[in-house]
């Protein structure tokens, strides 16, 4: 039994258990290291023998617990031998092993140079009938006839195992690796017309071995699928059954190695399961510091985009959204998300509100945004280390004031207000819709604003009006947005205090807003007027606004927020004069 052991970084180490039946002199070998520059897999190898003769049953499970795969010796000359392996060695391995960990078991019918015939139709039954045997080996430590691929097929039986990839009762290749496959095929599939054509393949072919396939080797492999399968390959392409096919094929002659190298490359780990280490790639974000999606990864989501807008609407309909989100293994955007971004007239999410969400999501939990870059195969088809290499870490926002000057591009705002003073309504009109959302609501709202030209993303986010439990993250943000009803006579007087309490010795830049400007205005019931309380605490005048109008609501209030929140403003006549500057770039832009 072979079993992997890290002692330094990035190396492997087996330990190879070898179980006799047969009790030669002497009845136990020391333990043998064979060094890595001397085995095929650059791996060393631990080979640690048993002899029941010297050794107890306790010694016995304790050398089963740290094996990585077992050999069991059996002689091909004894016929009680051969029997002992099913009546005695497979069951007490299989007791002293986790069923879900199964380790790989090597048959090995020594002292080959004594007879002229084979053990094999003898042991083909009891290999179909374990599934945890990989292969048995005949051999003879005499004239050492096998002894190295016997140890070849040990180390293969670890770094390449058949269990995980193949049902040997069924003849076919197990769900999970199927399912792992049908994904990395999904991702390889750049134009998603739902074959690999030549470019594909070769992309495929360097991504994972280095080296691209010769035309006529890339004919020669097609031709193997036609022959084999009617719908293996179509336009010159090569399907996913085609695909899936091959892989069996593989598997079925031997060649696991092929198909892990694949599996590997696109980040599964032996069960088959996406690696924690390619899902979230190390990046650490200073305090004061965000996280932004660079260039490239723009492009690569763009990218992603145009390959499922089937119909090129630019929008994603829940269909095309469906496909997009089948090399995710669940659903990474819930329903809210239609009130989170901009949709078209019905209620698809158009290419900018697309990338707002990724942006969101950068913005809130990079790591998030990370793992779902490497569903999609990030760092394999933009040829990067890692997803981390598509994320900007901005400098220190103190760093910025004193410069007075970023080069960022997301800008949070958040939201304060009463219980219905019209916060809701106020994220929806960022979107362009002029209703208050009921169901699957968002406390989110992003888009892009321009200012002096400049095309940015302002960040909205709904505080819930709960005044003694505000949290840092609803405190951290780079422009704080006060709404009250200007119908309502109470409700200017929570914008006052949460201004008061939090922001008012604070350098964050505050805007009071003058929602539901539609209806009548009534005196608000305060120490002073909302005029009055921004004049005495130098911030701009209210700004009225209403979302209900019979066309989308105006945007120039957003663009307002986000030059604040990119130059927050010294004083009121700074603030107006930056306002008066935009206006003027915004009719000439």
């Amino acid at each position: 039994m072979s079993y992997f052991k890290k002692k330094k970084k990035k190396e492997k180490v087996f330990l190879l258990h070898v179980f006799i039946n047969l009790y030669p002199v002497p009845y136990r070998a020391e333990e043998i290291t064979i060094p890595a520059d001397v085995t095929p897999e650059r791996v060393p190898t631990h080979i640690v023998d048993y002899s029941e003769a010297e050794q107890t049953d306790e010694q016995l499970f304790q050398e089963i617990s740290k094996a990585n795969v077992i050999c069991i010796v059996y002689s091909v000359n004894n016929q009680k031998s051969i029997e002992k392996v099913t009546s005695h060695w497979i069951p007490l391995i299989t007791e002293n092993t986790d069923k879900d960990s199964r380790v790989p078991l090597i048959l090995v019918g020594n002292k080959s140079d004594l007879v002229e015939h084979s053990s094999m139709e003898t042991i083909l039954p009891i290999m179909n009938q374990y599934s945890e045997i990989e292969t048995c080996v005949e051999c003879s430590a005499k004239n050492l006839k096998n002894i190295s691929e016997l140890f070849y097929y040990a180390q293969k039986a670890v770094l390449h195992p058949t269990g995980p990839l193949y049902c040997p009762e069924k003849k076919d290749m197990k769900p999970v690796c199927a399912k792992a496959l049908t994904r990395i095929f999904k991702v390889s599939d750049l134009d998603n017309d739902g074959i690999l054509n030549d470019n594909e393949l070769n992309f495929f072919q360097r991504t994972c071995f280095n080296a691209p396939l010769e035309p006529q080797a890339l004919e020669d492999v097609k031709n193997v699928v036609r022959r084999n399968l009617i719908d293996g390959v179509c336009d010159n392409g090569l399907t996913l059954k085609g695909f899936l096919f091959l892989h069996t094929l593989f598997i079925q002659r031997g060649r696991h190695e092929t198909t892990w190298t694949v599996l590997r490359r696109f980040g599964y780990d032996d069960d088959l399961e996406l690696n924690q280490d390619y899902l979230f790639p190390l990046l650490k974000v200073p305090p004061n510091c965000t996280t932004e999606l660079n260039h490239n990864a723009s492009l690569f989501l763009q990218s992603i985009f145009d390959k499922h807008d089937k119909d090129r609407d630019s929008a994603l309909s829940p269909v095309e959204l469906g496909y997009l989100f089948e090399v995710f293994p669940y659903t990474p955007w819930g329903p809210d998300v239609y009130n989170t971004v901009c949709t078209n007239d019905q209620g698809w999410i158009t290419y900018q509100g697309y990338l707002s969400q990724w942006t969101l999501t950068t913005y809130l939990d990079v790591h998030r945004c990370l793992e779902y870059l490497g569903y999609l195969g990030y760092s394999i088809i933009a040829e990067q280390e890692s997803q981390a290499a598509g994320i900007i870490v901005t400098r220190d926002k103190k760093i910025d004031l004193q410069k007075k000057q970023t080069q960022r591009s997301v800008f949070r705002c958040n939201v304060f207000g009463d219980i219905s003073s019209g916060k809701s309504g106020f994220l929806q009109a960022f979107l362009g819709k002029n209703l208050t959302v009921k169901e699957h609501r968002s406390y989110y709202a992003i888009s892009t604003t321009f200012v002096y030209g400049q095309e940015k993303f302002l960040l909205l986010h709904e505080v819930f009006p709960d005044f003694d439990y505000l949290t840092d993250a609803d405190l951290l943000c780079d422009i704080v947005c006060l709404v009250y009803d200007g119908n309502n006579p109470y409700s200017f007087e929570y914008c006052a205090n949460v201004f008061k309490q939090y922001f008012m010795d604070s350098k964050t830049p505050c805007m009071m807003i003058a929602a539901k400007s539609d209806l009548p205005e009534v005196k608000q019931i305060y120490g002073c007027s909302p005029l009055e309380f921004c004049r005495r605490h130098k911030m701009p005048p209210p700004q009225s606004f209403t979302c209900n109008t019979a066309a989308a609501p105006s945007r120039e209030i957003y663009a307002k927020l986000t030059t604040m929140a990119m130059h927050p403003p010294l004083n009121v006549a700074s603030f107006m004069s930056r306002v008066t500057v935009y206006e003027d770039a915004l009719l000439q832009f």
